[in-house]
């Protein structure tokens, strides 16, 4: 059983596959990305190559793969506008498990540390996250790494019929 992460720089038509699959996946929406309405929760697109390109510009994506298995990517984008503490050098880091079968394994918790190491050599010393307030699991797993709550903005994401905040948090590393 082996855990691999790699740095995306060259995105292929099989990836951004795997990645649109990830995107429009109604078990994972409500997770991934906030929502003001049912109506956002059930919109679905697909991302273009380009489009991946483009992002590859600002964000450092790095594919999770387990047992030579694509189950995940994880990225990091350096002082973007909504950071809950604008801190110049702050690195915002987003997780996406994608694959079930490599949820509950502790891929996630060896994701973030090594996605931490990656922000540390770029000369980074602090990383902020956003978790919404029902993904108990995520939370957990921030805490367990030493993440620290540092705000909430109320009403931030729709998700079975009601509004939850974003919790903030941050890290120094």
């Amino acid at each position: 059983m082996t855990t691999n992460f790699i740095k995306l720089t060259e995105p292929t038509s099989s990836i951004l596959e795997v990645l649109n699959r990830w995107d429009n996946d109604p078990t994972l929406i409500p997770f991934t990305r906030p929502s003001q309405n049912q109506a956002e929760l059930d919109r679905r697109e697909n991302m273009s190559l380009e489009d991946l390109t483009r992002r590859l510009e600002d964000h450092h994506m790095y594919l999770i793969y387990h047992n030579d298995q694509l189950i995940g990517e994880m990225n990091y984008v350096v002082n973007p506008p909504y950071l809950f503490k604008k801190e110049s050098g702050t690195a915002w880091i987003g997780i996406t498990i994608g694959e079930a079968i490599g949820r509950g394994q502790g891929i996630g918790y060896a994701a973030i540390q090594y996605i931490e190491e990656q922000i540390k050599k770029q000369g980074l010393h602090r990383v902020e996250l956003g978790v919404f307030e029902f993904n108990h699991q995520a939370q957990k797993l921030y805490q367990k790494l030493g993440y620290k709550e540092i705000g909430r903005i109320e009403k931030f994401t729709y998700w079975q019929g009601q509004m939850w905040t974003d919790i903030r948090m941050e890290k120094n590393v």
